[in-house]
């Protein structure tokens, strides 16, 4: 059985109007993906539903054997600790410090008591360390998270995903408010871990540039629907522009003669 199984997702916020159409598609472990498409393609709400951030409209996700969608609170804080999440605008306590935002990915480990008074193994401290000092921010581990550049911030976001030992990681935007050489430092340290550890990454991304150099597949969603869903090589510019509903340069090239 594959890892993650996707089968006939559809979502809507509105009656009438899906935001996700009828989407399918399995992914085994150890699996690089990217996800792209234009803004409102979905993106974002799919990510939302593999986790169950967002409820589950029709079709069914099954994550490690587990239904999701069927899952009481108890079943779904279960499923929850092995699955990693990553946001755009990183999603952190911004009064707290780095070690502490960090140490928050072990909250799904802990009773509510546990987790309000910050209680926390020593081996959990020490994980959390060599996390920050596998990422290069180990000398900020005290400061104050709104202390730190974007990019440092996203990777105290990653840490805190790292911390919970997940068997995958969903990553929403994560590089959109980063400049190019944050963006690539992000990237790299996302694919090293993916590598390194075995983990699954799933990357909602708009770049389809880096899509192709990072990830080993790609699914390209349009307005709700996968349109395209194959290794990444195989992303011609003509799937691209159906992905973003561009014209293909043939279309384009009879439209400019006529």
């Amino acid at each position: 059985m594959s890892l993650l199984e996707v089968n006939g997702l559809t979502k809507s916020y509105q009656p009438g109007n899906p935001i996700l159409k009828d989407v399918s598609f399995s992914v085994e472990a150890g699996e690089f993906i990217a996800v792209i498409g234009p803004s409102g393609a979905g993106k974002s709400t799919m990510l939302r539903c593999l986790n169950r951030m967002v409820d589950i409209g029709e079709g069914q996700v099954l994550f490690d054997g587990r239904d999701v969608g069927a899952q009481n609170k108890k079943g779904l804080r279960d499923v929850r600790k092995n699955i990693g999440m990553v946001f755009q605008h990183y999603n952190l306590v911004p009064r707290l410090t780095v070690i502490e935002n960090v140490l928050h990915g072990r909250f799904g480990y802990k009773s509510t008591l546990q987790g309000v008074l910050g209680r926390f193994t020593e081996e959990e401290k020490r994980k959390a360390f060599d996390l920050l000092g596998k990422l290069g921010i180990a000398e900020h581990a005290y400061k104050r998270c709104d202390q730190l550049s974007g990019g440092q911030q996203q990777r105290v976001g990653i840490c805190r995903a790292l911390i919970q030992d997940p068997k995958i990681i969903l990553c929403d935007e994560p590089i959109a408010s980063l400049d190019p050489n944050s963006s690539r430092i992000i990237m790299d340290h996302l694919k090293t871990i993916s590598i390194e550890f075995g983990i699954t990454c799933i990357v909602n991304l708009h770049q389809v540039d880096v899509a192709k150099d990072y990830a080993n597949r790609i699914i390209g969603l349009r307005k709700g629907e996968v349109v395209f869903d194959g290794p990444s090589p195989l992303l011609s510019q003509r799937f691209t522009d159906e992905i973003y509903g561009m014209k293909t340069a043939v279309e384009m090239r009879e439209l400019i003669t006529v």
